[in-house]
């Protein structure tokens, strides 16, 4: 198993994060960034499967709009994709997942 992983802070005032991944096994388990804040906006890429979750501040927990490779796009109260809760960033679609992008801003 080898995982390649990275994060860059954003030159614009610390006031998002980026990072992503490169696996090549799978499952993996959830993927928590702590962050000491509430994000306003979380976009997390599945980059092998081509499906894109977004949550924004105000959104219930585990709710996502959800956008597939057709460019359906649809509010996914089901996933449970995304969660957030006081500051921790839980990823939690990416068992089969190789390959993800994640941008969380502030």
């Amino acid at each position: 198993m080898a995982i390649t992983s990275n994060q860059e802070d954003s030159p614009v005032a610390n006031r998002s994060v980026e990072g992503g991944w490169l696996d090549s096994a799978a499952p993996r388990p959830p993927q928590a960034s702590t962050l000491g804040y509430s994000p306003q906006y979380v976009c997390w890429l599945n980059a092998t499967d081509r499906i894109q979750y977004e949550w924004y501040k105000g959104m219930a927990n585990g709710t996502t709009l959800k956008t597939v490779a057709a460019g359906t796009r649809t509010l996914d109260t089901a996933d449970v994709a995304i969660s957030v809760t006081a500051g921790v960033v839980t990823i939690v679609r990416q068992q089969f997942c190789k390959q993800a992008e994640l941008f969380i801003a502030r």
